[in-house]
């Protein structure tokens, strides 16, 4: 699924334009990001949390380290 199908799927069930939608999920989106890049993580109750990790360095091919966003979903979620 992408944005676009979200959006569709999401106006089945809104009373809101396509349009309206977008920039609402734009907006939502955004507005996790930042939140994950300034707090290092946002739990969403039911939904999942979304964790900013270090993931180490890797010798054997050579990967240098760094910070990784990972998503653990809720028992809900499924």
């Amino acid at each position: 699924m992408n944005k676009s199908v979200l959006i569709e799927e999401m106006s089945k069930k809104a009373d809101y334009s396509k349009a309206e939608l977008g920039r609402m999920l734009e907006l939502t989106l955004d507005t996790m990001t930042k939140i994950v890049k300034k707090d290092g993580k946002l739990q969403l109750v039911g939904f999942g949390t979304f964790q900013v990790k270090k993931r180490a360095a890797r010798i054997a091919i050579k990967i240098a380290a760094k910070k990784v966003v990972k998503f653990k979903a809720s028992k809900n979620f499924l």
